[in-house]
């Protein structure tokens, strides 16, 4: 790999990590009502919207409550944009008069944007409307990642608050977040977006000529090609800062109308970790200890950064049937070098494997290469990382209160080990916050693995597979990992716009969003409703080396109990194949 990609790399982590206070500090005063500096400009419309939907600010919810107004608005989300799909045909904003999108699409679509997973099964430019992808798809990324938030914030406030019954109000939340965090940082994204060539407009598409002629399946000569336009940065900016993923395009961010150029891919692969890692932040400055909350984000980079070096090792080493060949895969002055099938030569190997480990780790599910492509264990990575239930970074929001349910879980193991009843910030662990912790540890690897044998055990799974044996394996395991574990990205060279599909995708997709949810919640509920215990010598602290490994080894063991046997059956067959010699 050539020093280039490594200072690429290197600065990644260095803005990354940079931001994480600042944006971090000012998202807990968001949530805790202080002042944060765009109040005068922000605060009249909050009021209004209040006023508007009937919401009381100083009206709180029980968590019961809080999971009805959660799962009714989620709902009715998935309702709206399932109408829009199948009527857009005579709405607004529709230049390419596309038709109404088939039922079994349409459901997949929208519980996909509503989960905040933005699976596709579509090419977004040959599919939906203007107004279909603003109205339905944005507005859902705006909604649906405030969903996350909101959920977080609930958390927090169950391990802060003591002996009582509520824990916020869900449209405050929701209303916050949207508002103070993820419009401000999406404007700005989107305008340097456009800067950088990523379109924003309502014209059509546009025919042009091309500078040489070029024959098609069936012998004719083609002369022009038609590229499709649209209001793209406008979705690009929220997909990427709110962890959905969902293209504009179908090649989604390996399009060159939608990632244009090295900074915004740059920009780009750093808006999918911006939010989640300040997240960490804004937990320990709420729960009165900043160092809970770096804590935390060390556990997920203790995780990430080794997965990382993995990804881009196997890209940049290059597939060794090639090199059987005598062809050149070495990084120099005139090529990236690596494996570079699938990926765009803009960006090359490196910060093609940067983007595709950030991605899954994070729940965001763009793309800027085609992991179909990849080398079998540069392909694994991102597989795995989806694998481990999406809590290293994740979802804005649910990603951190995914690895505070670890948390709980490592304190709870350690507290088993010394004889004490296991305590998080000062809350008893007990029976029941174990059960709603075991709910949503073992959902996700339920309907990933119960969904995969599904899929292989029947004609209609593997009518879908376009490479047979370990890869056509590792293709369905991928599909049903992303819908799982409500990533949303695809291995490519997969069949997954089936009505078969659609359907056990979009279940899968419900599932592990909201049967997580609400037993967080209930978590939430139970300890709001505990007395606070001070710590004593026997109490596990939980800001330090030693806890960071336990969440961490707690991530990875489960993940590995529960899926390498799996992952064996496909990438790890197909990197002994790929390497075997003859």
């Amino acid at each position: 790999m050539n020093t280039s990609a490594w200072m690429e790399i290197g600065l990644f982590f260095v803005v990354l990590i940079g931001l994480v206070k600042p944006l971090g500090w000012y998202m807990a005063r968001v949530y805790a009502g202080q002042p944060c500096g765009l109040d005068r400009a922000i605060g009249p419309i909050e009021r209004t919207l209040y006023r508007l939907s009937g919401v009381r600010q100083d009206e709180e919810m029980t968590w019961t409550t809080y999971a009805f107004a959660t799962l009714v608005f989620n709902a009715l989300g998935v309702v709206v944009v399932y109408l829009l799909q199948r009527t857009q045909e005579w709405l607004p904003l529709n230049p390419q008069q596309l038709g109404a999108v088939a039922p079994d699409l349409a459901f997949n679509t929208a519980v996909s944007f509503a989960s905040n997973t933005n699976w596709q099964a579509y090419s977004g430019e040959s599919t939906l409307s203007y107004f279909t992808q603003m109205i339905g798809l944005t507005v859902q990324n705006f909604v649906s990642a405030a969903t996350g938030m909101a959920v977080l914030i609930a958390l927090i406030r169950g391990l802060t608050r003591r002996m009582t019954e509520t824990i916020g109000n869900f449209w405050v939340d929701l209303t916050r977040s949207t508002l103070y965090i993820l419009l401000p940082l999406s404007f700005v994204m989107a305008i340097i977006l456009v800067s950088q060539g990523v379109v924003q407009t309502f014209s059509p598409a546009v025919e042009v000529a091309l500078l040489e002629s070029a024959t098609d399946a069936e012998g004719k000569s083609v002369t022009t090609q038609t590229i499709p336009l649209g209001p793209a940065a406008s979705q690009i900016a929220i997909k990427q800062l709110g962890t959905n993923g969902g293209g504009f395009f179908g090649v989604n961010s390996a399009h060159p109308l939608e990632n244009s150029t090295p900074l915004s891919n740059f920009l780009q692969v750093l808006a999918i970790l911006l939010i989640a890692a300040a997240l960490c932040y804004t937990f320990g400055d709420l729960v009165g200890d900043p160092r809970q909350g770096w804590a935390l984000l060390a556990a997920m980079l203790v995780i990430f950064v080794p997965m990382l070096v993995v990804c881009v090792w196997a890209e940049q080493v290059g597939n060794p049937r090639l090199s059987e060949i005598d062809i050149d895969q070495t990084s120099n002055a005139f090529q990236s070098g690596g494996n570079m099938e699938g990926k765009e030569v803009r960006f090359g190997a490196a910060a093609s494997a940067l983007w595709a480990t950030a991605t899954t780790a994070a729940s965001n599910g763009s793309v800027n290469a085609m992991h179909d492509s990849f080398t079998p264990l540069g392909g694994l990575i991102p597989l795995w990382m989806m694998q481990l239930g999406e809590v290293i970074f994740g979802g804005v929001g649910s990603g951190l209160y995914g690895l505070i349910i670890f948390a709980i879980l490592a304190v709870f193991i350690a507290g088993l080990m010394v004889g004490r009843t296991p305590e998080y910030l000062g809350k008893k662990i007990e029976a029941y916050e174990m059960k709603m912790a075991s709910l949503v540890v073992l959902i996700p690897p339920m309907v990933v693995l119960g969904g995969t044998a599904i899929a292989v055990s029947l004609d209609v799974g593997r009518a879908s597979v376009t490479n047979p044996g370990p890869h056509g394996f590792t293709q369905i395991l991928y599909a049903l990992s992303s819908a799982g574990n409500n990533n949303g990205s695809a291995f490519g060279g997969f069949g997954a716009n089936t009505p078969f599909f659609n359907c056990l995708l979009g279940a899968a997709m419900l599932i592990s969003r909201y049967w997580l949810i609400v037993p967080v919640l209930a978590i939430a509920g139970s300890l709001a409703r505990k007395k606070y215990t001070p710590p004593s010598a026997g109490t596990l602290p939980t800001h330090t080396p030693l806890f960071v490994v336990l969440v961490a080894g707690m991530v990875l063991l489960v993940g590995a109990l529960t899926f390498v046997p799996a992952l064996a059956l496909g990438p790890v067959i197909e990197h002994l194949q790929l390497t075997a010699t003859h």
